[in-house]
């Protein structure tokens, strides 16, 4: 009995000549070693395979966990653009405010130790290359909202203190009560002008053309507006701070009992 195996062993086929029983034991141990090799075979590119499937799979996984990174550094980066943004905007208002807060200071001729706006907005420290951000945003932004709610309270107790000047100087008496005329009796001695005796004269008298307005030398609330025996049309005004002013011999009043009213307004003709 003769076995072929085909193939080419030096160039010939393979023959195995079962004589006898040595011949048929050596070609049957040849042929399991044969097919123990094939199903090894098979075994390991099975494995092999599998192997580069995962491997297949894992490079998927990976070029979705890129894509993702790169996602989420752009939106990273965008929300840093964003707060960058807006730290520079608060910035800018704390510049801004610091320069009124000086020229307010400055105008007011104020202590510049007791109101001080020189000092400048923090930065944080020197960047870093890279993914980490050398400051935190958080901090600094916490920071500058605290530096622009100290300006407002400073402008808020400036603002108070200009406009408390502002209503002494408007409050306090200045100037004459008319806007064209003249100065026709001074405060003084005087000859009075029913019995012709030297009296004191306790004001100051103007002229002008009727129909002329009569201004307030100075804000404040009127207290009086009526007849009053020695002054006829009478308009009293109570500027606080023990300072008041009567405006006599009016042919018509423009304001009543109670009114405020400003510097320079007209209260009567």
């Amino acid at each position: 009995m003769n076995i072929i195996f085909v193939g080419k062993f030096r160039g010939k086929p393979l023959r195995c000549q079962l004589d006898g029983p040595r011949q048929l034991i050596t070609c049957s141990v040849i042929i399991s070693l044969f097919a123990g090799l094939l199903v090894s075979s098979g075994f390991w590119y099975g494995k092999t395979q599998a192997a580069v499937n995962e491997l297949a799979i894992l490079e998927r996984d990976i070029s979705k966990q890129k894509i993702l990174i790169k996602e989420a550094r752009r939106s990273a980066e965008s929300e840093l653009d964003t707060l960058a943004a807006r730290l520079g905007k608060m910035q800018a208002n704390v510049i801004r405010l610091n320069a009124l807060g000086q020229r307010l200071v400055k105008v007011a001729k104020l202590d510049s130790k007791e109101f001080n706006f020189k000092d400048s907005p923090s930065y944080g420290g020197p960047g870093e290359s890279g993914s980490t951000v050398s400051m935190d945003f958080d901090d600094v932004i916490a920071s500058l909202d605290k530096q622009l709610s100290t300006r407002e309270e400073q402008l808020a107790v400036l603002e108070e203190v200009i406009m408390s000047r502002q209503l002494r100087s408007e409050s306090k008496p200045r100037g004459r009560p008319i806007t064209k005329g003249w100065t026709s009796s001074y405060y003084g001695k005087r000859a009075d002008p029913f019995t012709g005796k030297l009296a004191m004269h306790k004001g100051m008298d103007f002229a002008g053309k009727e129909g002329s307005g009569i201004v307030a030398v100075a804000s404040g609330v009127v207290t009086w507006a009526g007849d009053r025996y020695g002054y006829g049309h009478l308009v009293e005004i109570n500027h606080g701070n023990g300072y008041s002013t009567r405006y006599g011999h009016n042919a018509k009043l423009l304001v009543k009992v109670g009114d405020s009213v400003e510097k320079g307004q007209v209260i009567s003709q």
